[in-house]
Order: C-alpha cells, then sequence, then structure tokens
C-alpha cells in the first residue's frame, strides 16, 4: 500500500517550519498582548561588502538591537505598547518584538560594520576581509 509518507531521512516542509518556529521562540515566550513577527530582509554582496537591508517599519533606533556573536548576526526589534488616555475604539498596535539571525560568510569581517536607518530600513554594511577580496595580478613579461 502506498503511503504520502516521506521517509524519515528527508525533511518536509512542515517539520523545517516547526524547527525554525521552535528557534525563533526558545529564548522567548510572548504573552497574549505581544505581536510577533518577521520582517523582510535583502542581502546582496559585490566584490568590497555585503549588504543587508531589514524592513522594520515604526521602530526607533533606539528600539533595535544588532549584535555579532560568533559568526552569527542578529536582529532584533522591541517596541513597548503605548498607553493612552480616553475611550479606546480601535487597539491594534501593542508591544511588538521581531528577531531574525543570520549566519554570516568567513569573507566579511565582522569587527567592521556600518549601519544606519532610515525611512523605516536598516542598512548594515559589512566590509570583506582584505584577503579575500579579489584583486588583479600584474602579467610580467
Amino acid at each position: 500500500m502506498l503511503t504520502n509518507r516521506m521517509p524519515a531521512t528527508v525533511s518536509s516542509p512542515m517539520r523545517v517550519f516547526d524547527r525554525e518556529l521552535s528557534r525563533l521562540f526558545n529564548d522567548w515566550r510572548p504573552s497574549e498582548d505581544v505581536l510577533t513577527a518577521r520582517y523582510p530582509v535583502d542581502i546582496r554582496e559585490d566584490a568590497e561588502m555585503l549588504y543587508i537591508d531589514a524592513e522594520l517599519p515604526g521602530f526607533t533606533r533606539d528600539q533595535i538591537d544588532v549584535t555579532v556573536e560568533n559568526g552569527a548576526l542578529t536582529i532584533l526589534a522591541h517596541r513597548e505598547h503605548e498607553k493612552r488616555e480616553g475611550e479606546v475604539h480601535l487597539n491594534e498596535r501593542r508591544a511588538t518584538r521581531v528577531s531574525r539571525t543570520f549566519n554570516l560568510p568567513d569573507t566579511i569581517d565582522e569587527n567592521s560594520v556600518d549601519a544606519s536607518i532610515e525611512n523605516g530600513v536598516l542598512r548594515l554594511v559589512f566590509r570583506k576581509r582584505e584577503e579575500v577580496k579579489p584583486r588583479k595580478i600584474e602579467i610580467k613579461g
């Protein structure tokens, strides 16, 4: 009899999703009044730099933490709920926490990074290590 099950050695999309979700919430458990979400990120590189653009609309630079540790980049943003006086008709904006972690390639210099935020987009620019940058070889003779 044929079944729709995958072999145990192959990760199903749901197993991958479950593993990533568990990793995301491993150190933090959300409460009912905290919204958690992922945010879109673009990563690109050229011969000199690695560029990371993360969309974090509504977050100020003081609400964003960027850390590099053991080759992993973590971008965490956290915003507390604003308490307001008066009668509330709609309350969709609540405390929000977003976090993503990326493994950085060995080619970058973890100590040489520029970070800026403009129009809700966090931009990180890592320089590549000198020894891994392409270099032109002069041909003699």
